[in-house]
């Protein structure tokens, strides 16, 4: 079952110069920052109530996040969308025809099992669901 937009990614080309940008944006600095090796991306997070933005840098020239820069420049990336179990949704959006981008859920950044459906299916719109892990 989906829960809610989890948060709204946006490719940045300097990491640094987006989050004093959003911290002066939003007046609050970000939550957390990570890098995540397989994506090659670091990942800084902000949250104002409920809603979360991810700021999103590429980390190496072959990443997905530094070709959509190239091609797109910076902005919007993706909507994430929160799911209670992600393997069961995954199935679901399948029979329902969408292209999903992953064949199994990946280890993402904040704590999460991710798995992206590809924006030919829906409208140009690259969505990620993700999922709390639970330990």
């Amino acid at each position: 079952m989906l829960t809610n937009i989890e948060h709204i990614g946006i490719a940045v080309r300097d990491l640094a110069q987006a989050n004093a940008l959003y911290t002066r944006l939003l007046n609050v600095p970000p939550y957390k920052q990570e890098t995540v090796e397989s994506e090659g991306v670091t990942t800084s997070f902000f949250r104002v109530n409920q809603t979360k933005l991810e700021l999103l840098e590429a980390t190496n020239p072959d990443s997905t996040i530094a070709r959509f820069l190239e091609k797109r420049g910076e902005g919007v990336h993706h909507i994430a969308i929160e799911v209670d179990d992600i393997q069961t949704e995954m199935e679901r959006l399948r029979n329902e025809g969408f292209i999903l981008l992953n064949e199994q859920p990946k280890p993402g950044a904040d704590n999460k099992l991710v798995c992206f459906v590809h924006p030919k299916t829906t409208n140009g719109v690259l969505i990620e669901l993700c999922q709390e892990i639970r330990n």
